[in-house]
């Protein structure tokens, strides 16, 4: 099954984030609670952890792009 993982809020002001950097890549395996990619947010960086385990099937946004809350950066296929 397929879960997507969406940019998260992490304050209540916060309506978008950079994402920095993918910690895993294409094909490789996540598990809950691991993290998966760094957003900024106001000079700040913050590590993303992966909400579901199996295996991440495709990231949906490129390092560098600003993403509004709630938009799905990347598609995991859950175990």
């Amino acid at each position: 099954m397929e879960k997507k993982i969406n940019m998260p809020k992490l304050a209540p002001e916060m309506e978008s984030g950079v994402l920095c950097a993918w910690l895993k890549e294409e094909g490789e395996s996540v598990a809950a609670g691991e993290p998966l990619f760094e957003i900024e947010t106001n000079k700040v960086v913050n590590q993303v952890e992966a909400t579901t385990s199996g295996v991440l099937k495709k990231q949906l946004v490129e390092e560098g792009d600003t993403v509004r809350v709630d938009t799905a950066v990347a598609v995991v296929e859950a175990e």
